[in-house]
């Protein structure tokens, strides 16, 4: 559960830059919102998240 969060909390920094940077439209963030909504309703949820979790792991284990 910590690592959804973070990652949520990751991408919601980056996007809210994104758009004050203008490299990202109001509109294109809400077609990605949206994406991720629907995305999370599928078949492929599972695997996503199991992929997003070996990576968090990976990126836990290294040592700066």
């Amino acid at each position: 559960m910590a690592v959804s969060i973070s990652v949520v909390v990751l991408l919601l920094i980056l996007a809210l830059i994104f758009l004050r940077n203008g490299g990202l439209k109001v509109s294109h963030a809400l077609v990605c919102a949206l994406l991720g909504f629907f995305l999370a309703g599928t078949s492929l949820a599972p695997t996503i998240y199991n992929g997003v979790s070996a990576t968090a792991d990976v990126v836990s284990r290294v040592k700066p």
